[in-house]
């Protein structure tokens, strides 16, 4: 991004108001929608920095900012921070006005309330003589935020109203009673003078870093890297005002623009608005040439550029969002408990690079097939990421031509879908001996539950009862144990630690059992396996009367093959 697009500064609040500058949240961007957690919070951190020892300044955060000509801004990110800030200094008016009425050093007053209107709510254009307001809101809350509370109507309407301006409404009476409370607590002599500071405090000490970016573009890669540091802004929102922008250009009717609207916050309320970028990139991919999460906002615009475009973006996004939740939270109901169980294996793997295979072959297979493809991208990938490790570029590649494949119709079926997938399925020599080399740190919750799944579908391989995943009453004993004692000394240092966490020296005990018998020696162990139920655990006693590295290399060889068999896609080998 060159620097000629992009400006980054540290700014005041008063700094940000100053100077004639105007703010404008886009027509289309969210409402407003703080409540009273997040106004007591910000409350208290204006009062710390006033309090007797409290912090000097407090940040407020990122505030990305859209301008060609740096004085007029569209708020791109952070406009419900200035919408409460505003509310604040409309509050502190307020009360101003109240001490004004009531004839309380009516005459000072008055210059405070016009100073501060003219400073931070907004001032008279000096060539229009218009008044300008320095904050614009979105098309659903500007009217009431403008007609009522900017001029500090005297009653605010509470009927026929829509949810945000009742939203608008409660915190502007909110900070209202808290400024009335705080000039109590003072005991000021002077309130007015005591409202004034208290403003004047707030202007000062809370500041932002602003970005500002010359188009949307250039916003959307500052999401990109930002989202990357860990600070998570609204793309969705910028992607939602791009999308509506086409439409008003079209001079779409009112109307049907609130029906978009409510299609959209649909699709967001299925999904989350955190989730929406991804689950775009996932539906963009399962229909078009793939793009990558940083080139996919360019891509749209460049691609969905007419009303009628916009029509079938949201059309096709409705038709895959029920599709991508079941797939990224296999608790939803609606699927089967077979679909729930293999999507939530793929959650255990980490495992998303096949997503835009499924939300086509959801929308094009019937449901034989679609279970039959859901159940092998299960089985490529425990081969391919789990055990084998491999790089997921060419596995993207593949899951991504085969889902436009199949978007397409040169695709139809479960056959077809697994021969385009043969590239990526790892061949049983390869898997076979990627798996007994494999070691898996248990002390990581993830690789526990990947642990339990390969030991209870072995088990089930071998023709034992299979344990639930979830039971409680079994556990993953290491057979040389992670903290051994007596009868251990063999593999004392890096000889432990190259060896107790492979496949090979973990198996099923019953959970009492695994605790009874801790960190005792082989002998002592290998007793209590004999008596097990789980098949895999007594063959142990039955064929080992020591346990060495040699016994965990060969033990962890008889489960490679046994993986080779269970794990396995018969058209593909």
């Amino acid at each position: 991004m060159s620097a000629t697009n992009f400006k980054t500064e540290n700014n005041t609040f008063r700094k940000l108001l100053g100077n004639g500058l105007t703010y404008r949240v886009p027509r289309f961007q969210r409402d407003y929608s703080w409540t009273e957690t997040e106004w007591e919070d910000l409350w208290q951190d204006l009062l710390g920095t006033m309090s007797p020892g409290g912090e000097a300044s407090h940040y407020m955060g990122y505030l990305v900012l859209q301008s060609t000509d740096d004085r007029t801004f569209d708020v791109i990110d952070g406009q419900q921070r200035l919408t409460t800030l505003s509310l604040i200094v409309l509050a502190a008016l307020k009360g101003l006005q109240r001490r004004i009425d009531a004839g309380v050093d009516a005459e000072r007053n008055k210059q405070r309330m016009e100073q501060l209107r003219q400073t931070y709510v907004g001032y008279l254009d000096p060539v229009t003589l218009v008044p300008r307001s320095k904050l614009t809101l979105n098309r659903n809350n500007d009217r009431y935020y403008q007609t009522f509370i900017v001029p500090l109507a005297a009653r605010l309407p509470q009927h026929n109203v829509k949810a945000s301006e009742r939203t608008l409404r409660s915190a502007f009476e909110w900070f209202d009673r808290n400024v009335e409370a705080y000039v109590a607590a003072s005991k000021s002599p002077d309130p007015g003078m005591t409202i004034a500071q208290l403003v004047d405090s707030m202007s000062d000490k809370l500041f932002f870093t602003v970005i500002t970016v010359s188009d949307e573009l250039n916003a959307y890669k500052v999401f990109e890297t930002l989202n990357a540091r860990g600070v998570r802004l609204s793309a969705t929102d910028l992607l939602k005002n791009y999308l509506f922008s086409v439409l008003h250009r079209s001079d779409e009717h009112e109307v049907e623009l609130a029906a978009l609207d409510d299609r959209w916050e649909g699709i967001v309320g299925r999904l989350g608005a955190a989730d929406l970028p991804e689950f775009l990139r996932v539906h963009w991919n399962s229909r078009h040439a793939s793009a990558r999460q940083s080139e996919l906002f360019q891509v749209i615009r460049t691609r969905v550029t007419t009303r009628q475009q916009v029509f079938d973006l949201l059309r096709d996004m409705e038709a895959d969002v029920d599709t991508y939740v079941a797939l990224t939270q296999p608790e939803t109901l609606g699927w089967s408990p077979t679909w729930r169980e293999h999507v939530a294996t793929l959650r255990m793997f980490s495992v998303r690079q096949p997503f835009p295979l499924l939300l086509a072959a959801r929308r094009n297979l019937d449901d034989a097939e679609f279970e039959r493809v859901l159940a092998a991208c299960v089985t490529l990938s425990f081969r391919y990421n789990v055990i084998a490790g491999l790089h997921t570029a060419d596995q993207e590649r593949a899951y991504h031509s085969t889902a436009v494949g199949i978007a397409t119709g040169r695709i139809r079926d479960a056959r077809g879908t697994l021969d385009a997938l043969r590239g990526i399925y790892v061949s049983d020599d390869n898997f076979q001996a990627a798996f007994a080399d494999r070691a898996l740190r248990t002390t990581a919750a993830r690789n526990r539950k990947i642990v339990r799944y390969v030991l209870s579908r072995l088990e089930r391989h071998v023709g034992g009862a299979a344990p639930d995943l979830d039971d409680p009453s079994v556990s993953v004993e290491h057979v040389l144990p992670e903290h051994p004692g007596q009868g251990w000394e063999s593999f004392a240092g890096e000889l432990h630690e190259a060896h107790v966490y492979r496949l090979g020296n973990m198996t099923l005990l019953a959970a009492s059992t695994n605790r009874d018998v801790g960190n005792a020696d082989f002998e002592a162990k290998r007793a209590v396996y004999g008596a097990s139920a789980v098949q895999l655990t007594a063959k142990i006693a039955a064929e080992f009367t020591e346990w060495t590295p040699e016994s965990i290399d060969r033990r962890q060889k008889q489960l490679a093959r046994l993986a080779k068999a269970e794990w396995r896609i018969d058209q593909l080998s």
